[in-house]
């Protein structure tokens, strides 16, 4: 079968990864082959491919497949043959720890994600769990579904840890892939919720995205609201959203960091956190981890009721690299998805 692969950790903007063939992988015990139709591009993708997230090497990128169930292997009893289903980040966990039997199998040791861990989805077929495998809603098309697998589940995990209750005001900073899909959630679930979304100063595409999808404010990082914050969601892989929310936000609120990584360029901004005026009164600061089953399970019915509309630009699996870098650019509006 034909691959996107990584072969070293280099800046995408060496275009690392190559098309080479491989063997089609054959399913084991109660695992299913999916012939993949679609797999959407990610920042975690650059955190792997840049080496910022250890892999393993040669490994083949991507965590947002969709595609049909194409064979089941022994033992096998949720999917059948032609059932379209999705792959997100959570490949499997150990299923016997502490945290996976309390329903935290994000924090599992023996965690293993997809595209990481294990080949993932820039190739024509990938093999996993049934387990670990979700039903597709028909309301998405193979090319409007993937963002929903990371981006989504990731995003909706993120909102759920926040806290946030109708009636609250809710930061996002960043927006891209998931915080177009949180506000949807947001306006949603909490209508009477005011949402106000940061980005970076030239990225008015993204604050008119914003706007068209019910933002009630946007601005400039830095920026002041028109009010403080109650919550917070930070999407950005650095470390100035961070600081600049506890300046606006509200008496005993949080930010959770929605990212895996964060980069270097700028760590010295981390001492400009002042402790009495940043984080004193019960502020808080709040790391998210993964994604659990739970999260996927819940967040696709709820995406299909809402409905959630993904915006995408669509690339072929040949032009992985060139999608990358327009992601890293801050270029892309809404979510890359990768047809295959």
């Amino acid at each position: 079968m034909k691959v996107m692969r990584l072969e070293k950790n280099v800046p995408i903007e060496n275009k690392p990864l190559k098309s080479v063939k491989i063997a089609i992988p054959e399913p084991g015990d109660k695992e299913i082959r999916i012939k993949i139709s679609s797999c959407g591009v990610c920042h975690t993708d650059l955190d792997v491919i840049e080496g910022r997230l250890k892999s393993i090497l040669p490994v083949v990128p991507g965590h947002q497949i969709i595609g049909k169930v194409e064979k089941t292997g022994p033992s096998t009893s949720k999917f059948k043959h032609g059932d379209r289903v999705g792959i997100a980040w959570i490949y499997s966990s150990c299923g016997r720890c502490n945290f996976c039997l309390s329903g935290h199998e994000n924090l599992c040791n023996d965690f293993r994600g997809t595209g990481c861990d294990v080949n993932g989805g820039y190739a024509e077929y990938i093999v996993v769990r049934e387990d670990f495998a979700y039903s597709i809603p028909d309301r998405f098309s193979d090319t409007n579904a993937p963002p929903l697998l990371c981006a989504g589940a990731i995003g909706y995990r993120a909102l759920r840890l926040t806290g946030l209750t109708d009636g609250k005001t809710l930061g996002l900073f960043g927006f891209g892939a998931s915080a177009h899909i949180v506000i949807q959630i947001v306006k949603h679930k909490f209508p009477n919720s005011k949402v106000f979304v940061f980005t970076r100063a030239e990225q008015i595409e993204h604050q008119n995205l914003a706007l068209k999808l019910g933002a009630d404010w946007v601005g400039a990082t830095g920026k002041e609201p028109p009010q403080k914050l109650d919550c917070a969601i930070d999407f950005t892989p650095v470390w100035k959203p961070i600081v600049e929310s506890l300046k606006v936000m509200e008496k005993g609120g949080r930010i959770v960091i929605n990212a895996i990584r964060k980069e270097n360029y700028d760590k010295d901004y981390l001492l400009e956190i002042d402790y009495p005026s940043h984080l004193w009164l019960e502020k808080e600061i709040k790391s998210v981890a993964n994604i659990t089953r739970r999260d996927a399970e819940e967040f696709l019915p709820l995406a299909a009721e809402i409905p959630i509309v993904p915006e995408v630009q669509e690339f072929e699996l040949e032009q992985a690299n060139e999608a990358l870098i327009l992601l890293k650019q801050g270029k892309i509006q809404g979510a890359a998805v990768l047809r295959i």
